[in-house]
């Protein structure tokens, strides 16, 4: 039997008005220490955002969006933040804040295909 790995992970939101803590999920963000795996994914379905919020600016949902990708991946890309270690920028990327991309509260699961889970995730979860 495949080994069995910890991962945490969080659905990453777009909250166009984030006084009425509304949104929509459009990925998942996902960290498994053991294995060193730090991604996320996301989609933007641009009418459903734009019928959820006629004057959302996607271009800079997608330059946020762009910008959790690069802290995953890390690197002088990513800026300061992206010269952390993996678990630091995971928490980073999902710690409480008040703006329009943000993400959920971090739940925990177990996996043997992190890259796999983070796919089904999504899947089930942001589209």
């Amino acid at each position: 039997m495949p080994e069995q790995h910890l991962f945490e992970y969080a659905v990453i939101r777009v909250m166009p008005r984030v006084e009425r803590e509304e949104f929509i999920n459009v990925g998942v963000i996902l960290y498994c220490a053991k294995l060193k795996f730090l991604q996320c994914r996301y989609h933007v379905d641009i009418e459903r955002l734009q019928s959820f919020c006629k004057m959302m600016d996607v271009d800079d949902v997608a330059a946020n969006l762009g910008a959790f990708e690069k802290i995953c991946n890390g690197g002088t890309l990513a800026g300061a933040i992206g010269k952390l270690d993996a678990a630091s920028r995971f928490r980073w990327l999902t710690a409480t804040r008040s703006t329009v991309v943000q993400a959920s509260k971090v739940h925990p699961g177990f996996c043997t295909d992190p890259a796999a889970t983070l796919l089904r995730l999504h899947e089930s979860l942001a589209l």
